[in-house]
């Protein structure tokens, strides 16, 4: 006795009936439903005291809590429609999650049958499902139209069957397009491409959908020609002419969307953006006042390759190699955190290739005080942090639900995760007359937690060997990490410089590289993986080749095509300063330093090595605390607190009105010149003169206040500059 779903399964191709299986049949449809999921029964804990594994990873122990536990009563094979599996999911008893599956369904009907047979486990050499086949995988699709989605499983035996009623789906950009239970796409009114997941008994394959622009939405006058000015010509470099490969690719797609792309912003903007990208300070009054009168054609690119040999672009990227890394001084107290620290910033001031960056960090050795880089193993608690951590950090790859489960939304299993951690088993520490010494002496076994099997050190999408490496194993790590051919680092270091120059990772999160979760340009991603590595891991290199662009240098200003564009880089998107770099700007622009508890004076924000030092600004506006690996942890989403505190801050209002501040020498030096003073000010908050109304506005403002409040009407015009969204963000 076959329900239509499982006879389905059971013959294809005039085989004879496999006969009903629980993990190919029984599991997904627990999974369809969501009662395994991690919010239902699929919890740490449970739900009711009815526990299953969550996304059905071990149909075993599955098998086992249906059958066998809360003394038989869930599955009643003599009565099966007194089961309290069918009496809670169709409403027959109160049920939490109310009516999942309703009698008289296909999968009642599957259910039912399977209870009414004795629950058969199934064979254990039976056929299982091997991958997935998503038909479309790929189409244009207009605005507000939809598109079904058909999903075939594939099985080992080579037989395919229609499981598109019971896959799990899910979009990756839900402006774009949208998808329900059943696989049906629908698209909104955002122009861009969008990912469209399907998932079915461990297994995932992609959708991939293109929106034009609708011809509704084109915009009525001629896209703007976009031209260099004549003093630019120089821009891209040498040999690069008009526009380089990342403004081709970029075009290429725009032209595929119907999006024309923003004009290229002024020098003014330019140079405030790329010295906030590159060294996380603003430029000064004078540099603003030099770079505008400067007519060389390729005074941006010089601009440019000084940034990179101020002491300031380390101090940057060291603070934000520190976050990813976790520089963290509670777990490794003050002298071990700044030795780390110091590693980090001292492998950007001297530019070190990015891919012995990692093989130090990966195969780190000897005394910590020579090897400081080492320090890592102590941040990581266990192997299988040290694992997760580094393929987060160095190949944005998330593998940390493999631990416990299978990735519901990649291809990693708890092989990949195990065989990642048997990397770093060996790792140990010990303690010698010169230090803490760090070894990768051990030989410990890893073994699968679940099946007990011998796991064996192997990375990401590679075979498992049939023993693990002689010596230490993490230089096998290191030798496929840093390879040319190694699909994940290149590409994450790229992405992930990317989405700080550009606002926006052409893979979103950064750190959250998976086949279900494209890039949303692969070949843009490819070309500057590809300048990294041609470049020998020059990350001085790969800086110069994105800021040359003209996709960089893209204004802020819309045009009707690309008003919602977000993803496509038709435009400079605003970015939100960081709170270390919003913090020194406020300290820059009154002449005020901040003090900083623990470090001496004159420390920047930029400079703390320390995250646990204590300052409500930083921690107000969104400062990691180094606990994990993951960008989310810097929070760049403006709230009411971060408002209201650069709004009525008494440490902000002192700061514009200390006796020894900008502000009074400002007044002091421009006495007798309110427009010269107004100009001042617009330079050393802006980087740019003031507009002719802006100008008039501010002349009126001191006229009104007179001599006598002259210095405090300053001070109120420099408090609404540092309020207003282009001091506070990058654009």
């Amino acid at each position: 006795m076959f329900s239509a779903i499982a006879m389905a399964n059971a013959v294809e191709a005039g085989d004879a009936p496999r006969g009903m299986h629980f993990a190919n049949d029984i599991v997904p449809i627990l999974s369809r439903f969501g009662c395994n999921a991690s919010g239902c029964h699929g919890k740490a804990e449970g739900q009711n005291g009815f526990k299953l594994s969550v996304f059905g990873f071990d149909p075993a122990a599955d098998y086992i809590a249906l059958t066998q536990e809360s003394r038989g009563r869930r599955v009643v094979p003599a009565i099966p429609d007194q089961s309290l599996l069918l009496l809670k999911m169709s409403g027959g008893s109160p049920h939490g999650g109310g009516v999942r599956i309703p009698r008289g369904s296909d999968e009642y009907r599957l259910l039912r049958d399977w209870i009414a047979l004795g629950m058969p486990a199934g064979r254990e050499d039976a056929p299982r499902v091997t991958s997935l086949r998503i038909e479309p995988t790929e189409k244009v699709l207009a605005a507000r139209s939809t598109q079904p989605l058909k999903v075939m499983a594939i099985y080992s035996d080579g037989h395919e069957v229609d499981v598109t009623r019971h896959a799990r789906f899910q979009t990756n950009r839900e402006a774009i397009a949208t998808v329900d239970e059943s696989g049906l796409v629908t698209t909104q009114d955002v122009a861009g491409d969008v990912a469209i997941m399907a998932a079915y008994s461990e297994t995932t394959a992609v959708f991939t959908a293109l929106v034009p622009r609708t011809e509704a939405m084109k915009e009525e006058k001629p896209p703007h020609p976009n031209p260099l000015p004549t003093t630019e010509a120089a821009v891209t470099g040498p040999g690069r002419g008009d526009k380089n490969d990342i403004d081709r690719l970029v075009d290429a797609k725009l032209k595929k969307l119907n999006i024309a792309g923003s004009p290229l912003c002024d020098d003014a903007t330019y140079l405030r953006r790329v010295t906030l990208d590159l060294i996380g300070k603003l430029p000064t009054a004078d540099e603003a006042r030099a770079f505008a009168s400067d007519s060389q054609p390729d005074k941006r690119s010089r601009w440019v390759d000084s940034l990179l040999k101020r002491p300031e672009f380390a101090d940057y990227w060291a603070l934000k190699w520190s976050d990813w890394l976790r520089v963290d001084r509670l777990a490794l107290g003050h002298k071990g955190a700044y030795s780390y620290y110091k590693w980090v910033r001292d492998s950007f001031a001297s530019n070190k290739p990015l891919d012995q960056f990692a093989r130090e960090l990966v195969q780190a050795d000897g005394l910590l005080a020579e090897h400081p880089a080492g320090h890592f193993y102590k941040v990581a608690k266990d192997p299988g942090d040290a694992a997760a951590m580094l393929s987060q950090a160095l190949l944005g790859v998330r593998i940390d639900c493999a631990k416990c489960h299978h990735h519901p939304f990649d291809r990693w299993s708890q092989d990949d995760y195990y065989g990642m951690q048997a990397f770093f088993t060996p790792v140990t520490f010990k303690t010698t007359s010169r230090g803490e010494m760090l070894l990768a002496s051990k030989n410990d076994a890893t073994n699968h937690p679940r099946t007990g099997k011998a796991i064996f050190a192997h990375p990401l999408a590679t075979p498992m060997p049939d023993k693990n490496p002689e010596g230490d194993r993490r230089r096998v790590l290191a030798d496929w990490m840093t390879s040319p051919s190694n699909p994940y680092f290149a590409r994450n270091v790229a992405n992930r410089t990317w989405a700080h120059l550009t606002g926006r990772g052409l893979v979103e999160p950064v750190d959250d590289v998976r086949s279900t979760n494209p890039p949303t340009n692969p070949e843009l991603l490819d070309a500057l993986a590809r300048e990294l590595v041609q470049g020998r891991f020059d990350f001085h290199r790969l800086i110069r080749f994105i800021v040359a662009s003209r996709t960089y240098q893209a204004s802020t200003e819309i045009n009707a095509s690309n008003t919602n564009d977000e993803q496509n880089y038709s435009r400079s998107l605003l970015r939100r300063l960081d709170a270390e770099v919003l913090l020194d700007a406020i300290c820059d622009t009154t002449g005020i330093p901040e003090k900083f508890d623990g470090v001496p004076a004159g420390v920047r924000a930029v400079q703390l090595w320390d995250s646990q030092a204590t300052n409500y600004f930083l921690t107000t506006t969104g400062r990691p605390t180094r606990t994990t690996v993951c960008e989310c942890e810097r929070v760049s989403t403006p709230n009411v607190a971060q408002i209201l505190h650069t709004l009525n801050s008494e440490n902000l209002e002192a700061k514009l009105s200390h006796d020894a501040g900008r502000l009074a020498r400002l007044t002091a030096q421009f006495r007798k010149d309110d427009r010269q003073l107004v100009e001042e000010l617009y330079l050393t908050f802006l980087a740019r003169l003031p507009k002719p109304d802006e100008a008039e506005a501010c002349l009126k403002h001191l006229l009104t206040a007179g001599p006598s409040q002259r210095r405090k009407a300053a001070e109120d015009l420099a408090w609404s500059l540092m309020n207003s969204l282009e001091f506070a963000f990058n654009h």
